[in-house]
């Protein structure tokens, strides 16, 4: 394994508000149709925290033919289709049977980028991976990923930059009016500034 990339260690921990914010800053690669990599560094997260999250899937220890994966020991990828339409990537983290997950909300492209124009279809500019259904298409994620190993050689995360504490903003959700108080929580993270942070 590359000494960059991140080990389940970083994602077996309790706190998946933590994680979120941690995740920022770090780079999320994928090796997906040929052998071209692509990715980006992490700049905007939402964390997640079931059984007592009413925005989670798993709310409520919620379990279905969908969020059983939710439920395994991490680090796995939760893909699901929202709206019919995007297909959004979910890191689950933390132990066999506590079903924490980080949606990934914006990347900041690195490389592969032409392969990222190509499947998302636009030139180049902030919306090729602002958004998490931008980002899943960008990176060649769909459904048939939700439950790989992200420590693996096809979806992983590397080391990246360090942010400081000044440059993170923690606002609410976004789309989960229907969590009632937990709406309100402030478990969306992005980077200060960056242009790629999803237009809301």
């Amino acid at each position: 394994m590359s000494s960059r990339k991140l080990t389940a260690s970083f994602f077996l921990r309790p706190n998946v508000i933590k994680i979120s914010r941690d995740l920022l800053g770090k780079y999320l690669f994928t090796r997906i149709g040929n052998n071209t990599v692509t990715g980006g560094m992490i700049v905007e997260t939402e964390a997640y925290s079931a059984p007592h999250d009413r925005a989670s899937h798993a709310y409520g220890n919620k379990y279905t033919k969908r969020t059983e994966v939710m439920y395994r020991r991490g680090p796995l990828a939760y893909v699901y289709l929202c709206y019919g339409l995007h297909w959004l990537f979910n890191i689950i983290t933390n132990i066999e049977g506590i079903p924490h997950a980080v949606l990934i909300r914006a990347i900041q492209p690195v490389q592969g980028i032409d392969l990222m124009l190509e499947r998302r279809g636009k030139k180049y500019d902030y919306r090729i991976t602002s958004g998490p259904g931008a980002v899943a298409q960008a990176l060649g994620i769909s459904g048939r990923h939700s439950g790989a190993s992200l420590i693996g050689r096809e979806i992983w995360l590397e080391k990246g930059i360090k942010v400081s504490p000044a440059m993170i903003c923690a606002l609410p959700r976004i789309g989960v009016s229907y969590a009632g108080k937990d709406a309100h929580l402030p478990w969306r993270f992005y980077i200060r500034g960056n242009v790629f942070v999803s237009r809301v």
